[in-house]
Parts: C-alpha cells; sequence; structure tokens
C-alpha cells in the first residue's frame, strides 16, 4: 500500500489505529449534520468505528498533514458478497474547514488505485445525495457515471426529500 502526496501539503495512506480520533473529529459532524450520507444522525463513535475502519480486500485511509492532523477518511470494500464481491463501493468525508482544497479528489483517486491493487474491477456508489452538488459534479469529473436516481429516497435535514444517484466507473 503507498503512501500519496499531494503538493507536500498532506499525503493519503492507510489508516493506522492511531488515527482514529481524528477520523472520528472529521466523521462526526458529517454523519450529525446528515446532509450527505445515510447514516443515522445520532451513530456513536464505536458504530462509526465498526462500520468505517475496513479489512482486506477492503481498506480506510487517511489524509493527512505531515504533523499527524486528519483532513479527511475514505474507506471502500466490496460493494456486495459472493458474486458482487467484484465491485467496490466507497465512501469519503472530509472536515469542513479543509473542503475545496482537493482532499477529496485526492481521497478519491487514492481508493480507485488501491481497489484496482486489490483487485476490484469496477466501483460503485450506491448513494450519492442529489443536493451534494459538488460531490457529484466531482465524480462524474473524476470518470463516474450516473446510472439511477431513486427519487426522494434521501430525507435531507434542510430542504427534504432528495434524490439519491447510483453512480459507477470500471476500474
Amino acid at each position: 500500500m503507498s503512501a500519496v502526496s499531494h503538493d507536500d501539503s498532506f499525503e493519503i495512506r492507510p489508516a493506522s489505529p492511531d488515527d482514529w480520533p481524528g477520523i472520528w473529529s472529521v466523521m462526526e459532524p458529517v454523519i450529525r449534520e446528515g446532509e450527505t450520507f445515510t447514516w443515522d444522525r445520532d451513530t456513536d463513535e464505536e458504530a462509526a468505528k465498526s462500520k468505517w475502519m475496513k479489512a482486506a480486500p477492503g481498506q480506510t485511509f487517511v489524509a493527512v498533514r505531515e504533523d499527524g492532523t486528519v483532513l479527511g477518511t475514505g474507506e471502500f470494500h466490496p460493494n456486495q458478497a459472493g458474486g458482487g464481491s467484484h465491485v467496490a463501493n466507497a465512501g469519503y468525508m472530509v472536515g469542513a474547514k479543509h473542503s475545496g482544497q482537493g482532499v477529496a479528489r485526492a481521497l478519491c483517486s487514492y481508493s480507485l488505485k488501491e481497489a484496482k491493487a486489490a483487485g476490484f474491477r469496477s466501483m460503485q456508489f450506491n448513494a450519492v445525495v442529489e443536493s451534494n452538488v459538488r460531490a457529484v459534479w466531482l465524480w462524474q469529473s473524476m470518470g463516474f457515471r450516473i446510472l439511477a436516481t431513486v427519487p426522494d429516497a434521501f430525507e435531507h435535514p434542510e430542504i427534504g426529500y432528495v434524490g439519491l444517484h447510483v453512480m459507477y466507473q470500471e476500474l
């Protein structure tokens, strides 16, 4: 597993157990806001850790500064078991203070490379919130295409029911 450096301001590398406090500091506000992930807004730290930290062939990874500050985190894992295990699924969360700095793009790029190296043939996002237009644009710019949109499948806390996109890319 290789670390990837980005403009010397941060690197992407596999997460270690020592990264968890920084990962949680990124995840908790995203979960509590409830605007971009389908997780229960009251998910506690133990449940989040159990759900987010992945074992091979999946992986959890972080975008970190040289001083160890976690800017964002990502994970990939088999989307399904058995005959569907060759398709990866992934998720990414970036701290609000680090939005717009290329962290999400770097996390996604890293996951595409590492998922392919782990033997996955494609990557599928099952639930990209339609109103998260920055993420939809970013994933499309990285080669993902929208296969379908499930209408009113996500209840956004501010704007109500919006669609969830299923997005896909071959590796």
